[in-house]
Protein backbone atom coordinates (compact mmCIF):
# COMPACT_ATOMS: atom_id res chain seq x y z
CA UNK A 1 0.00 0.00 0.00
CA UNK A 2 1.64 3.80 -1.27
CA UNK A 3 0.76 6.54 1.30
CA UNK A 4 0.60 8.14 -2.01
CA UNK A 5 -2.40 6.51 -3.14
CA UNK A 6 -4.13 6.82 -0.08
CA UNK A 7 -3.69 10.22 -0.27
CA UNK A 8 -5.16 10.62 -3.83
CA UNK A 9 -8.22 8.44 -3.16
CA UNK A 10 -9.06 10.69 -0.08
CA UNK A 11 -9.00 13.59 -2.04
CA UNK A 12 -10.83 12.25 -5.06
CA UNK A 13 -13.69 10.55 -2.31
CA UNK A 14 -14.05 14.18 -1.41
CA UNK A 15 -15.46 15.04 -4.69
CA UNK A 16 -14.10 18.66 -4.34
CA UNK A 17 -12.52 19.01 -8.10
CA UNK A 18 -8.99 18.47 -7.40
CA UNK A 19 -6.85 19.61 -9.89
CA UNK A 20 -4.29 17.86 -11.65
CA UNK A 21 -2.31 19.10 -14.50
CA UNK A 22 -0.98 16.94 -16.56
CA UNK A 23 2.91 16.97 -16.88
CA UNK A 24 5.26 15.97 -20.08
CA UNK A 25 8.31 15.05 -18.44
CA UNK A 26 9.79 14.88 -15.16
CA UNK A 27 10.73 19.14 -15.04
CA UNK A 28 7.55 20.25 -15.52
CA UNK A 29 6.20 17.57 -12.91
CA UNK A 30 8.38 19.34 -10.94
CA UNK A 31 7.04 22.77 -11.45
CA UNK A 32 3.90 21.88 -11.21
CA UNK A 33 4.07 20.75 -7.39
CA UNK A 34 6.61 23.49 -6.97
CA UNK A 35 3.47 25.99 -7.72
CA UNK A 36 1.68 24.19 -5.36
CA UNK A 37 -0.66 21.67 -6.75
CA UNK A 38 -1.53 18.83 -4.74
CA UNK A 39 -1.34 15.74 -7.40
CA UNK A 40 0.34 15.65 -11.28
CA UNK A 41 -1.28 13.20 -13.60
CA UNK A 42 1.19 12.24 -17.22
CA UNK A 43 -0.24 13.22 -20.42
CA UNK A 44 -0.15 11.35 -23.36
CA UNK A 45 -0.79 14.28 -25.78
CA UNK A 46 2.36 16.32 -23.91
CA UNK A 47 4.45 12.55 -23.95
CA UNK A 48 3.82 11.96 -28.28
CA UNK A 49 4.94 15.60 -28.54
CA UNK A 50 7.84 15.80 -26.43
CA UNK A 51 9.27 12.35 -27.19
CA UNK A 52 8.55 12.39 -30.89
CA UNK A 53 7.26 15.61 -31.65
CA UNK A 54 4.36 14.04 -32.97
CA UNK A 55 0.57 13.76 -32.09
CA UNK A 56 -1.15 11.36 -29.66
CA UNK A 57 -2.03 9.03 -31.91
CA UNK A 58 -0.68 5.93 -30.38
CA UNK A 59 3.19 6.04 -31.51
CA UNK A 60 4.50 5.73 -28.54
CA UNK A 61 5.58 3.05 -27.21
CA UNK A 62 4.64 1.77 -23.48
CA UNK A 63 8.04 1.00 -22.34
CA UNK A 64 8.26 4.75 -22.96
CA UNK A 65 5.42 5.43 -21.18
CA UNK A 66 6.34 3.48 -18.15
CA UNK A 67 10.02 5.20 -18.58
CA UNK A 68 8.53 8.30 -18.37
CA UNK A 69 6.14 7.31 -15.55
CA UNK A 70 9.46 6.41 -13.82
CA UNK A 71 10.86 9.14 -13.72
CA UNK A 72 7.87 11.46 -12.91
CA UNK A 73 7.22 9.56 -9.72
CA UNK A 74 10.96 9.80 -8.81
CA UNK A 75 11.19 13.72 -9.45
CA UNK A 76 7.85 14.84 -7.42
CA UNK A 77 6.52 14.13 -3.54
CA UNK A 78 3.22 14.87 -4.68
CA UNK A 79 0.90 11.75 -5.76
CA UNK A 80 1.37 10.75 -9.41
CA UNK A 81 -1.39 9.60 -11.63
CA UNK A 82 0.09 7.65 -15.01
CA UNK A 83 -1.63 7.12 -18.55
CA UNK A 84 -1.79 3.40 -19.25
CA UNK A 85 -3.91 4.78 -22.53
CA UNK A 86 -5.46 1.50 -23.90
CA UNK A 87 -3.76 -0.38 -21.86
CA UNK A 88 -1.09 -1.98 -24.02
CA UNK A 89 -3.68 -4.93 -25.72
CA UNK A 90 -6.42 -6.82 -24.20
CA UNK A 91 -7.03 -7.76 -20.52
CA UNK A 92 -4.75 -9.56 -19.32
CA UNK A 93 -1.89 -6.51 -21.01
CA UNK A 94 -3.93 -4.28 -19.05
CA UNK A 95 -3.53 -6.22 -15.76
CA UNK A 96 0.60 -6.08 -16.90
CA UNK A 97 0.35 -2.16 -17.17
CA UNK A 98 -1.43 -1.87 -13.56
CA UNK A 99 1.09 -3.61 -11.94
CA UNK A 100 4.21 -2.33 -13.22
CA UNK A 101 2.17 1.11 -12.80
CA UNK A 102 1.61 0.20 -8.93
CA UNK A 103 5.15 -1.09 -8.53
CA UNK A 104 6.51 1.94 -9.64
CA UNK A 105 5.38 3.96 -7.10
CA UNK A 106 2.31 5.49 -9.50
CA UNK A 107 -0.55 6.75 -6.83
CA UNK A 108 -3.44 6.12 -9.76
CA UNK A 109 -3.53 5.61 -13.66
CA UNK A 110 -5.86 6.41 -16.67
CA UNK A 111 -7.63 4.21 -18.70
CA UNK A 112 -9.14 4.35 -21.72
CA UNK A 113 -11.88 2.53 -24.20
CA UNK A 114 -10.77 3.29 -27.48
CA UNK A 115 -9.83 0.95 -29.90
CA UNK A 116 -6.06 0.60 -31.03
CA UNK A 117 -3.75 3.34 -31.86
CA UNK A 118 -6.23 5.74 -29.86
CA UNK A 119 -5.89 9.54 -30.21
CA UNK A 120 -5.74 12.44 -27.72
CA UNK A 121 -9.59 12.69 -26.91
CA UNK A 122 -10.40 16.29 -28.35
CA UNK A 123 -9.20 15.33 -31.88
CA UNK A 124 -11.76 13.63 -34.72
CA UNK A 125 -11.59 9.94 -35.41
CA UNK A 126 -12.11 8.59 -32.42
CA UNK A 127 -13.70 4.79 -32.19
CA UNK A 128 -14.65 2.94 -28.88
CA UNK A 129 -13.87 -0.92 -28.21
CA UNK A 130 -17.16 -2.48 -27.01
CA UNK A 131 -18.56 -1.73 -23.64
CA UNK A 132 -17.78 -5.45 -22.29
CA UNK A 133 -14.34 -5.49 -23.53
CA UNK A 134 -13.43 -2.60 -21.51
CA UNK A 135 -15.48 -4.03 -18.75
CA UNK A 136 -12.86 -7.17 -18.70
CA UNK A 137 -9.82 -5.24 -18.76
CA UNK A 138 -11.20 -3.10 -16.06
CA UNK A 139 -11.85 -6.09 -13.90
CA UNK A 140 -8.15 -7.72 -14.98
CA UNK A 141 -6.90 -4.14 -13.49
CA UNK A 142 -8.87 -4.14 -10.61
CA UNK A 143 -7.66 -7.50 -9.55
CA UNK A 144 -4.64 -6.05 -9.39
CA UNK A 145 -4.79 -3.37 -8.05
CA UNK A 146 -6.78 -5.47 -4.90
CA UNK A 147 -3.70 -7.76 -4.90
CA UNK A 148 -1.26 -4.63 -4.62
CA UNK A 149 -2.57 -1.89 -3.42
CA UNK A 150 -6.29 -1.63 -2.76
CA UNK A 151 -5.85 2.61 -2.78
CA UNK A 152 -4.54 2.65 -6.03
CA UNK A 153 -7.19 4.43 -8.12
CA UNK A 154 -8.52 3.38 -11.83
CA UNK A 155 -9.74 6.25 -13.58
CA UNK A 156 -11.67 4.77 -16.62
CA UNK A 157 -11.83 6.98 -19.16
CA UNK A 158 -14.49 6.54 -22.22
CA UNK A 159 -14.21 7.94 -25.53
CA UNK A 160 -18.26 7.23 -26.32
CA UNK A 161 -19.49 10.78 -26.00
CA UNK A 162 -18.23 11.89 -29.02
CA UNK A 163 -19.91 9.32 -31.47
CA UNK A 164 -23.02 8.37 -29.11
CA UNK A 165 -23.77 10.77 -27.05
CA UNK A 166 -23.88 11.68 -23.01
CA UNK A 167 -26.27 8.35 -22.67
CA UNK A 168 -24.07 5.97 -23.81
CA UNK A 169 -20.92 8.06 -21.93
CA UNK A 170 -23.09 7.71 -18.69
CA UNK A 171 -24.19 4.16 -19.40
CA UNK A 172 -20.11 3.10 -20.02
CA UNK A 173 -18.76 4.89 -17.11
CA UNK A 174 -21.49 3.13 -14.84
CA UNK A 175 -20.67 -0.26 -16.18
CA UNK A 176 -17.16 0.39 -15.45
CA UNK A 177 -17.61 1.55 -11.91
CA UNK A 178 -19.23 -1.84 -11.10
CA UNK A 179 -16.57 -3.49 -12.75
CA UNK A 180 -14.06 -1.89 -10.30
CA UNK A 181 -13.22 1.66 -11.45
CA UNK A 182 -12.55 3.87 -8.95
CA UNK A 183 -13.19 7.47 -10.85
CA UNK A 184 -14.26 7.67 -14.14
CA UNK A 185 -14.75 10.06 -17.29
CA UNK A 186 -16.22 11.54 -20.00
CA UNK A 187 -13.77 12.69 -22.50
CA UNK A 188 -14.79 15.77 -24.55
CA UNK A 189 -17.83 16.23 -22.68
CA UNK A 190 -19.34 19.38 -24.13
CA UNK A 191 -21.04 21.61 -21.41
CA UNK A 192 -21.62 22.75 -18.02
CA UNK A 193 -25.31 21.21 -18.58
CA UNK A 194 -23.86 17.86 -19.67
CA UNK A 195 -21.43 17.65 -16.59
CA UNK A 196 -24.14 18.23 -14.26
CA UNK A 197 -26.25 15.96 -15.59
CA UNK A 198 -23.58 12.96 -15.66
CA UNK A 199 -22.20 14.03 -12.01
CA UNK A 200 -25.58 13.32 -11.21
CA UNK A 201 -25.97 10.11 -13.37
CA UNK A 202 -22.97 8.40 -12.46
CA UNK A 203 -23.00 6.30 -9.36
CA UNK A 204 -19.43 7.17 -8.30
CA UNK A 205 -16.61 9.84 -8.31
CA UNK A 206 -16.67 11.70 -12.04
CA UNK A 207 -13.49 13.38 -13.75
CA UNK A 208 -13.63 16.38 -16.08
CA UNK A 209 -11.57 17.61 -18.64
CA UNK A 210 -10.68 21.18 -19.04
CA UNK A 211 -7.74 20.73 -21.43
CA UNK A 212 -5.12 23.94 -20.91
CA UNK A 213 -7.56 25.38 -18.90
CA UNK A 214 -7.69 28.89 -21.51
CA UNK A 215 -9.73 27.56 -24.25
CA UNK A 216 -10.96 24.13 -23.17
CA UNK A 217 -10.82 22.82 -26.83
CA UNK A 218 -14.11 20.40 -27.04
CA UNK A 219 -15.36 21.63 -23.51
CA UNK A 220 -16.97 24.61 -21.84
CA UNK A 221 -14.58 26.30 -18.84
CA UNK A 222 -16.50 26.02 -15.52
CA UNK A 223 -14.83 28.00 -12.25
CA UNK A 224 -13.46 25.39 -10.57
CA UNK A 225 -14.94 26.31 -6.91
CA UNK A 226 -18.51 25.40 -9.60
CA UNK A 227 -17.64 21.95 -10.53
CA UNK A 228 -16.79 21.37 -6.78
CA UNK A 229 -20.10 22.72 -5.58
CA UNK A 230 -21.27 20.25 -8.68
CA UNK A 231 -19.30 17.20 -6.96
CA UNK A 232 -17.17 16.74 -9.47
CA UNK A 233 -14.44 14.75 -8.12
CA UNK A 234 -11.35 15.78 -9.93
CA UNK A 235 -10.04 18.05 -12.86
CA UNK A 236 -7.56 17.06 -15.46
CA UNK A 237 -5.79 20.24 -17.30
CA UNK A 238 -3.67 17.55 -19.13
CA UNK A 239 -2.39 19.79 -22.42
CA UNK A 240 -0.84 22.84 -20.78
CA UNK A 241 2.15 22.24 -20.10
CA UNK A 242 3.53 20.99 -23.42
CA UNK A 243 1.40 23.82 -25.10
CA UNK A 244 3.31 26.30 -22.33
CA UNK A 245 6.59 25.06 -23.11
CA UNK A 246 5.98 25.09 -26.92
CA UNK A 247 4.94 28.83 -26.84
CA UNK A 248 7.73 30.27 -24.71
CA UNK A 249 10.03 28.19 -26.61
CA UNK A 250 9.28 29.41 -29.98
CA UNK A 251 8.83 32.64 -28.59
CA UNK A 252 11.89 32.91 -26.97
CA UNK A 253 14.07 31.50 -30.49
CA UNK A 254 11.55 33.91 -32.95
CA UNK A 255 13.19 36.68 -30.94
CA UNK A 256 16.64 35.51 -30.82
CA UNK A 257 17.02 34.79 -34.24
CA UNK A 258 14.96 38.51 -35.21
CA UNK A 259 17.89 40.40 -32.82
CA UNK A 260 20.26 42.29 -34.36
CA UNK A 261 23.22 40.96 -32.27
CA UNK A 262 21.91 37.76 -32.07
CA UNK A 263 21.75 38.14 -28.06
CA UNK A 264 18.64 39.04 -26.09
CA UNK A 265 21.32 40.30 -23.29
CA UNK A 266 19.63 41.49 -20.37
CA UNK A 267 16.51 40.63 -21.14
CA UNK A 268 15.71 38.53 -18.19
CA UNK A 269 12.18 38.27 -18.68
CA UNK A 270 12.72 35.84 -20.84
CA UNK A 271 14.67 32.88 -18.38
CA UNK A 272 14.55 31.96 -14.93
CA UNK A 273 18.15 33.07 -13.41
CA UNK A 274 20.79 30.31 -13.96
CA UNK A 275 21.27 29.96 -10.26
CA UNK A 276 17.66 29.91 -9.07
CA UNK A 277 17.41 27.17 -11.97
CA UNK A 278 20.17 24.87 -10.51
CA UNK A 279 19.05 25.41 -7.04
CA UNK A 280 15.17 24.05 -8.47
CA UNK A 281 16.49 20.88 -10.12
CA UNK A 282 18.81 20.04 -7.13
CA UNK A 283 22.20 21.17 -7.66
CA UNK A 284 22.97 21.95 -4.34
CA UNK A 285 21.63 18.58 -2.52
CA UNK A 286 24.39 17.05 -5.12
CA UNK A 287 27.16 18.78 -4.33
CA UNK A 288 26.17 17.81 -0.89
CA UNK A 289 26.42 13.79 -1.64
CA UNK A 290 29.53 14.25 -4.00
CA UNK A 291 31.78 15.73 -1.10
CA UNK A 292 30.45 13.29 1.64
CA UNK A 293 31.74 10.72 -0.71
CA UNK A 294 35.23 12.36 -1.91
CA UNK A 295 38.07 10.14 -0.67
CA UNK A 296 39.66 11.73 2.74
CA UNK A 297 43.12 13.59 1.01
CA UNK A 298 40.63 14.98 -1.27
CA UNK A 299 38.84 16.65 1.04
CA UNK A 300 41.26 17.82 2.57
CA UNK A 301 42.68 19.62 -0.28
CA UNK A 302 40.05 21.75 -0.53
Amino acid sequence: MSEKSVLLRGKIQNRRALVMPGCHDALSAKVIERCGFEAVQISGFGLAACLLGKPDVGLVRMKDVMDLTWNVVQAVDIPVMADADTGGGNAVNAAWTTERMINMGAAGMNIEDQTFPKRCGHLAGKEVIDAEEMRGKIRACADVRDRLDADFVINARTDSYANYGLDEAIRRCNLYLEAGADLVFIDAIGTEKDIARAVKAVNGPLSVNLMDAVSGVKTELIPIPTLADMGVARVSIPVASIMVAHKALTDFFTALKASSTGLLEQQTNWITDFNDFTDFIGMDDYRELEDRYLPPETAEAE
